[in-house]
């Protein structure tokens, strides 16, 4: 075998089909070095928010802001107390006043007048039931029950049928 170039298909120019496959290969071998991998293997994002608390550190800005603030009255109240004689006034005349006392009171003799002209009424009302009359209507019931029923009721079957000896001969009844 020489050592020139063969093509694999004919051609009209060796050199020239040698050229053309050299740049398709040069061509193939970069798309092969650009080409994305399926399977993403590298790191996961690392997002900032997750890491860097931006509300909590809000939070303990504004708790430490108050408390300067309160540390800055105190000074100041502490160095009027010591730039003054520091006296104390502990009188305390103040008498605990409700501004609508007077419309609880009223609201409350009102639902008390109420409570008792609803108790006035129930007491002197008849009542809507009548016991006698529900006591009546059960023995009626009894009665009818008694009449439909196919044994009589209290009795044994001994009992039940007895033979009458009459004038005419001896018929079977209920006593």
């Amino acid at each position: 075998m020489h050592r020139a170039y063969q093509p694999i298909l004919p051609c009209g120019n060796k050199y020239l089909q040698l050229k053309w496959d050299k740049a398709k290969y040069e061509e193939h071998k970069k798309r092969i070095q650009a080409a994305k991998p399926l399977v993403d293997t590298s790191a996961p994002a690392i997002y900032s928010h997750l890491h860097l608390k931006l509300g909590k550190l809000k939070l303990e800005e504004d708790r430490l802001s108050v408390i300067e603030r309160d540390n800055r009255l105190l000074l100041e109240k502490m160095s009027c107390i010591m730039r003054t004689k520091g006296q104390i006034d502990n009188k305390n005349d103040y008498k605990a006043k409700s501004l609508n006392r007077e419309k609880r009171k009223q609201e409350l003799r009102r639902v008390n007048q109420e409570n008792r002209a609803i108790l006035d009424r129930i007491t002197k009302s008849q009542p809507q039931y009548q016991v006698q009359r529900w006591h009546e209507d059960w023995q009626r019931a009894e009665k009818y029950m008694a009449n439909v029923e196919r044994y009589p009721r209290g009795r044994c079957k001994s009992q039940s049928r007895k033979v009458v000896p009459i004038a005419s001969g001896p018929v079977t009844g209920h006593q």
